[in-house]
């Protein structure tokens, strides 16, 4: 008996144990000699199509990697996710977002450190280390920029569009501190799917990650985990907080994200990132290996988790002829008729938008309308595509 497994993504952190289960419930059988299973995942493709420039239409997964402080290590946390992710089977890139300091070609060492461009589409080739794509603009042949604001942010629209990244399940975006223009222009060009954030424990640093937490929910981007950089170390057989405790706690406490991973100070960590290969990579055994193995299997479940509330929260039942609502975050769910919906939509095409007249009135839809097409539109909202071509 042969079979196939698709998995929701190929760094499924429970593979080998579906693997293991579907052949000996299938080996169990008493008329089967023998099984073969193969495993696959789904192509990437992101849950918001229509919105992605070109380069990003095979991306499943955007994930910020943010704290609104600089130097509390978010370059650190996102090469060393990254390689992370890569080591679980997925496929990856790396975005850094820090135009003023770029960090990323001090972190890795790839063989080409210069972008390329398609002369005829105008696109740019990512440069590669060890199987993860990587674009910055310290691979530019620029080094660091002097430039104003509105500039930055057509440079960081331009580095992150235009590049092909071609099919990949997770992209990591190195933030650059603070939560401004560059900041927005960010999370507005791309749907992404969730943050993860990076702090360390004075309480200095929980002020500017608490702004950039907020900044992610106005935007309705979901923190999926808190990262606590330079917690402790060891000595003489004791623990030690140089810095105090509790700013990660107080993140997750204050904003209900629901996963705190705490990072120890270690040298080698550091020297790893100045060397140009990462920690995970040198030494993959070891304990922060372990502890970024531990946040990847976070992230990879929680993407798969707001990936599923999102492309199911809003659907049409042909059977009962309604639209299915999903509450997030919960069991509950309400049913609306679609002619309802379409008579009360507030755009320009159905109200006037100067005195507020009904234009659509209550006789134009039809009681038995049906919408063509639901799909999200990123986190928040959704949009149904009518018969007459209306698009609400």
């Amino acid at each position: 008996v042969s079979f196939r497994i698709e998995l929701t993504t190929p760094a499924c952190p429970i593979k080998d144990m579906f693997e293991q289960k579907a052949n000996d419930v299938v080996a169990a059988l008493p008329w089967v000699q023998k099984v073969n299973v193969t495993m696959s995942a789904q192509p990437a493709k992101p849950v918001f199509m229509e919105e992605m420039p070109t380069g990003l239409k095979a991306v499943s997964n955007i994930i910020a990697v943010s704290s609104c402080k600089g130097g509390v290590g978010k370059s650190t946390v996102a090469v060393n996710l990254a390689y992370t992710l890569a080591g679980m089977g997925a496929r990856v890139g790396i975005f850094d977002a820090d135009v003023y300091g770029p960090s990323l070609p001090t972190m890795v060492s790839p063989e080409n450190r210069l972008l390329q461009m398609v002369p005829e589409t105008k696109s740019i080739i990512p440069t590669e280390y060890l199987g993860v794509k990587l674009v910055s603009f310290g691979f530019a042949g620029q080094g660091r920029a002097i430039m104003r604001g509105p500039m930055v942010s057509g440079v960081i629209n331009q580095l992150l569009t235009t590049t092909e990244w071609g099919e990949l399940d997770y992209l990591l975006i190195d933030m650059p501190p603070g939560t401004g223009d560059i900041q927005l222009t960010l999370c507005q060009v791309v749907p992404l799917t969730a943050a993860v954030i990076v702090t360390t424990p004075q309480k200095l640093a929980f002020i500017d990650v608490a702004k950039g937490v907020r900044m992610f929910s106005k935007l309705k981007v979901p923190c999926v985990a808190v990262i606590e950089n330079m917690c402790h170390f060891d000595a003489d057989g004791k623990r030690y907080y140089p810095f105090g405790k509790g700013s990660g706690s107080q993140v997750v406490q204050q904003f209900g994200i629901p996963y705190l991973f705490e990072l120890p100070i270690r040298p080698a960590l550091s020297a790893s990132g100045d060397s140009g290969n990462p920690e995970v990579v040198n030494e993959p055994q070891g304990e922060v290996a372990k502890i970024f193995s531990d946040v990847g299997v976070c992230v990879v479940h929680q993407c798969a988790k707001l990936r599923q509330q999102v492309s199911t929260a809003v659907t049409y039942d042909k059977t009962i002829r309604a639209i299915r609502v999903k509450v997030p975050g919960s069991d509950k769910e309400f049913l609306l008729h679609p002619a309802t919906v379409r008579r009360n939509d507030r755009s320009a095409q159905s109200v006037d938008e100067w005195t507020g007249e009904q234009k659509l009135q209550y006789t134009d839809v039809s009681e038995d309308i049906e919408p063509e097409s639901i799909r999200p539109m990123g986190n928040y909202a959704v949009s149904i595509t009518w018969p007459d071509g209306f698009s609400q």
